[in-house]
């Protein structure tokens, strides 16, 4: 008897996006993330320069 599993468990849906997506997604959207983060902060240290003159 087969051992079978209902789809729709999270483990098998991120197995799913990973195979989809592959390494260049992962790697596209972790730089991604990691760019916003620098433009949030630089941008905020940018007005916080503008607003002290």
């Amino acid at each position: 008897m087969e051992d079978l599993q209902p789809e729709n468990t999270p483990e098998t849906k991120w197995k799913k996006w990973f195979k989809r997506v592959g390494i260049g997604g992962l790697i596209f959207f972790t730089l991604k993330g990691i760019a916003w983060l620098f433009v949030f902060y630089f941008g905020a240290e940018l007005f916080q320069d503008c607003a002290g003159k």
